[in-house]
């Protein structure tokens, strides 16, 4: 960052704490603002301020909202019988885009991953188990499919096992229109473990 001016190369630093951000790409998006407007300049970071001044957990399914309860639980046409659990709000919106499911969410708001520190009391689990009983039937696992999205979907189905709540798991497999000789072999082990009946 040689030859920058102060503020360039605070900005470039900033920028490159962003998750997936490089110093090459952080440079081009420094130089990219640097181009803009002044009052594109100003939106942006207005933007950013907004966000973190109104953007909260919803209290239900600790989803992203501005108000005390998201558009999702205020929504009374939501079936209250299922809840899907996930991760992190942009699964949330993945499942929401796909328009395959009315029930309600919960978000974890990460996976379980002991070796950076992360056990069941930094995730929402405690508060998932205060939300069941009552009308709440299914407790439907959406958690990614890699070892800390497997080990958070057992810890859940484990703390699940005495209660009378249905547990399911999202299927994995081949997606639609894939080509089976270009799977991966994991893929495909999971394809035939989670079978259907025609």
């Amino acid at each position: 960052m040689t030859g920058y001016a102060q503020p360039i190369k605070r900005l470039i630093r900033e920028l490159g704490r962003l998750p997936g951000i490089g110093e090459k790409t952080a440079t081009r998006l420094a130089t990219f603002i640097m181009r803009a407007s002044l009052e594109d300049a100003k939106q942006l970071a207005e933007s950013i301020i907004e966000v973190k001044e109104k953007i909260r957990f919803c209290s239900v399914c600790f989803n992203l909202t501005e108000k005390d309860l998201c558009d999702i639980c205020s929504d009374p046409g939501r079936d209250r019988e299922a809840i899907c659990v996930v991760e992190e709000p942009d699964a949330l919106i993945a499942i929401e885009e796909s328009g395959s499911f009315r029930g309600t969410y919960h978000v974890l708001h990460g996976a379980l991953a002991p070796l950076d520190g992360i056990g069941p009391e930094q995730l929402k689990v405690k508060e998932l188990m205060e939300r069941l009983g009552g009308a709440v039937k299914e407790i439907i696992i959406a958690t990614n499919p890699n070892v800390q999205g497997e080990s958070t979907a057992l810890l859940i189905t484990r703390l699940l096992k005495d209660r009378d709540v249905k547990v399911t798991r999202i299927a994995f497999g081949v997606p639609l229109g894939g080509d089976l000789k270009y799977t991966d072999k994991m893929t495909l082990s999971k394809s035939i473990e989670f079978r259907r009946t025609m």
